[in-house]
């Protein structure tokens, strides 16, 4: 098995699950659990393919990939309860996981069509990231990528080190997708965070109210 359909099986199971147990967290009957795991496992990898030139219909031929992220979604629909929340404990494990799977799958699909850096970055990060933003979007939640821990910036790294032709061999693959979970996991330990500014002023959030008894005196 190429170490590609690897990581597309590590990353499809584990953002499957997570989309799964999210759509439960917010209550979702079965099609809703259904609809979040699938979106949160292929979403990514077809807004990749969108930039990137690849025929979005590809998607329908990836059936082992999809049935993959059915079974799944349905294990975790059934799983007891202390196994999910044992799961929660590990929850940023996994999404690490699948983060560092689609960030090397995004980029190993741009060079093997040549594409240059740049598009070797965005199908990382877009591959590795995007299935959750639209995850967290339907559940109706911030993304979880754009305020919390450091998180896409390692996507952005794994490319960057593909896109620039660092990586040779399947050994040296492997050694770039642990680093990648082990930094993710590091941001998530430490509290590593990007630097941000809050634009937030009691001047222009508070509405301006008149006193009536101001205004009965001056008349």
């Amino acid at each position: 098995m190429h170490v590609f359909e690897v990581f597309s099986i590590i990353g499809t199971i584990a953002f499957a699950m997570s989309g799964a147990f999210v759509a439960m967290e917010e209550k979702y009957d079965i099609l809703g659990v259904l609809v979040l795991g699938l979106v949160t496992a292929f979403g990514g990898g077809v807004i990749r393919n969108v930039l990137i030139g690849v025929p979005v219909t590809t998607l329908w031929h990836q059936g082992t990939l999809i049935k993959l992220a059915i079974i799944s979604i349905l294990i975790a629909f059934v799983l007891p309860l202390a196994w999910i929340r044992h799961w929660k404990k590990t929850e940023a494990l996994f999404d690490a996981i699948g983060l560092s799977a689609f960030a090397i799958q995004g980029s190993i699909y741009a060079t093997q069509m040549h594409h240059p850096l740049s598009a070797v970055l965005v199908a990382a990060i877009l591959t590795g990231i995007g299935g959750g933003i639209i995850r967290d979007l339907l559940a109706g939640r911030k993304p979880l990528v754009l305020h919390d821990e450091i998180y896409a910036v390692w996507a952005m790294l794994a490319g960057l080190v593909m896109g620039l032709g660092w990586i040779q061999t399947t050994w040296q693959v492997v050694a770039l997708f642990i680093a990648v979970v082990v930094f993710r996991m590091f941001s998530v330990f430490f509290k590593w965070k990007l630097p941000r500014r809050a634009l937030e002023s009691n001047s222009y959030l508070t509405p301006v109210t008149s006193n009536k008894n101001d205004l009965e005196t001056k008349n």
